[in-house]
């Protein structure tokens, strides 16, 4: 790096000088300055152009015709649930990984209002002593200088850009807090709810193993049965122990986790008490009914990942813009004006001490100039890199999507089909109460029925507890969540 300076000095109109240098040496001041206007006319941001290409429709095919719907922001008011709908607005509001999202947005926000600052005029004022070469005269010295780095060749801009690429992530990370939450907290209540109906049938099922067992032990006292099946009805109650156990600490783990995700330092004692055989899942609306945004391209607009991916890319262009920019001379204006006192002789210096000097400061680089384009390379490969990443993310948003979709599917064609068996259990139980009750059969044998058709009512229930799941990685997937001023299109400089 080498540097030359250009200082002028300006007369105060008291001292006089030779008016012909004067005038030589303003034009070249108005030369300077008027190149300086050129040059940083000249600078532009770093364009980047994103491969944002989606299909025109989802390949898993939905049953209903899909509609864009501004809801997709509250989502989970498809469930028509009003303590769901108050757990999650108590979660935005109290949840800690939210507040601290809320305040690094406000940070970064704050940090880019004073981002060009580095290009504005500094002004310093300082006073010293200090004495001659020859130690003889001390001398009195106070100074204000005047220097303004120009921020040419995109410098300027590059920075700004660079403070709102911060400003974007920060706001992309807001986003990704609260579709997390959301979907963490839709996820805990199905899973206490799930957890509370299980037991609730799991308990019934218990009631007709020990009904069934006592049964058994009376056949085997009269000689009618074996000790074996006495056994073995014995074993199946004692797994149906474990799996209560099993239960009661998914509910107890769910409802914890609820309470973490609401700000709260224990949970609802409802969270933790087992349900009636009344009690029934949440179900899960159906497709007809959900504000499904099935367009593709709105994942451009709401997935997080991909703001922050956008973000990403346009802070690998301002630094690009920042190392190019440094491939240049770095112009700087400077000016001084300096009072002189002789202390020892207790007198002022001369007038021509008091000039103000005011001039250009170029700085260019010479001798590390390879450095400097091996950055600006770097630079260049790395916003390459990032480009590549946000098309990563948008192909990365419609697997995501589409396998939510086959899942949704999936697990209604399961639930429809454990339906359709539960309906020819239903027909047969009736066949037996009817025969019981005729005395052609013996109650021994429609319990085995009754156990199956609530065996098949619990596997009915996953199902749609799967399924309505498989609704929230939908809407995760979808980028679905508040949206209040998170990045709606493509940043400065961006061209889809």
């Amino acid at each position: 790096m080498m540097a030359w300076g250009l200082c002028i000095p300006v007369p105060d109109g008291r001292t006089p000088l030779n008016p012909a240098p004067i005038h030589t040496l303003s034009r070249l001041s108005a030369c300077c300055l008027g190149t300086l206007v050129l040059l940083a006319g000249c600078s532009a941001p770093v364009p980047v152009r994103l491969n944002t290409n989606m299909p025109a429709h989802w390949q898993q095919a939905l049953p209903v015709s899909p509609r864009p719907g501004d809801d997709l922001a509250h989502w989970w008011k498809s469930w028509n649930d009003s303590e769901l709908n108050a757990l999650v607005d108590e979660a935005l509001a109290q949840n800690l990984d939210v507040a601290q999202a809320v305040l690094r947005l406000q940070q970064q926000k704050r940090l880019s209002e004073v981002s060009g600052s580095a290009f504005l005029p500094n002004v310093s004022a300082g006073v010293r002593t200090l004495q001659d070469v020859a130690a003889q005269d001390s001398y009195f010295h106070a100074s204000i200088d005047v220097s303004w780095d120009l921020g040419l060749f995109g410098a300027s801009e590059a920075t700004t850009r660079s403070a709102s690429a911060d400003v974007l992530d920060a706001q992309a990370q807001l986003h990704a807090a609260r579709v997390a939450l959301v979907a963490q907290v839709v996820h805990r209540y199905l899973d206490i709810r799930q957890a509370q109906r299980q037991q609730a049938l799991l308990q019934q099922r218990q009631a007709l193993d020990q009904r069934q067992l006592h049964l058994l032990q009376i056949r085997q006292t009269q000689r009618l049965g074996s000790m074996q099946a006495v056994e073995q009805q014995q074993l199946q109650i004692a797994a149906s122990a474990g799996q209560t156990a099993m239960l009661t600490e998914a509910q107890a783990r769910s409802a914890h986790g609820l309470a973490a995700l609401l700000g709260r330092s224990a949970p609802d004692p409802r969270w933790l008490q087992a349900a009636d055989a009344t009690t029934a899942m949440p179900v899960a609306p159906a497709i007809s009914d959900m504000p499904l945004a099935a367009i593709p391209a709105d994942l451009l607009r709401t997935r997080p990942d991909i703001q922050s991916a956008e973000a990403a890319v346009e802070h690998a262009a301002a630094e690009l813009g920042i190392t190019r920019a440094a491939l240049y001379p770095r112009f700087t204006l400077t000016g001084s004006i300096l009072y002189s006192y002789n202390i020892t002789q207790n007198r002022r210096n001369a007038a021509s001490d008091k000039l103000p000097v005011f001039g250009p400061q170029i700085d260019v680089p010479l001798f590390d100039w390879s450095r400097r384009r091996a950055q600006a390379d770097a630079s260049e490969l790395a916003l390459q890199a990032s480009v590549k990443a946000y098309r990563q993310s948008v192909l990365n948003g419609i697997a995501d999507v589409e396998s939510s979709l086959a899942a949704i599917g999936a697990q209604e064609q399961r639930r429809q089909s454990l339906q359709a068996t539960q309906s020819v259990l239903q027909q047969r139980q009736q066949a037996q109460t009817v025969r019981q009750n005729l005395g052609l059969e013996s109650e021994l044998s429609t319990l085995e029925t009754r156990r199956s058709l609530l065996q098949l009512q619990s596997e009915t229930d996953t199902a749609g507890f799967t399924q309505a799941l498989a609704y929230v990685t939908l809407y995760k997937a979808l980028g679905g969540a508040p949206l209040d001023t998170v990045a709606q299109g493509p940043a400065k400089g961006l061209q889809p």
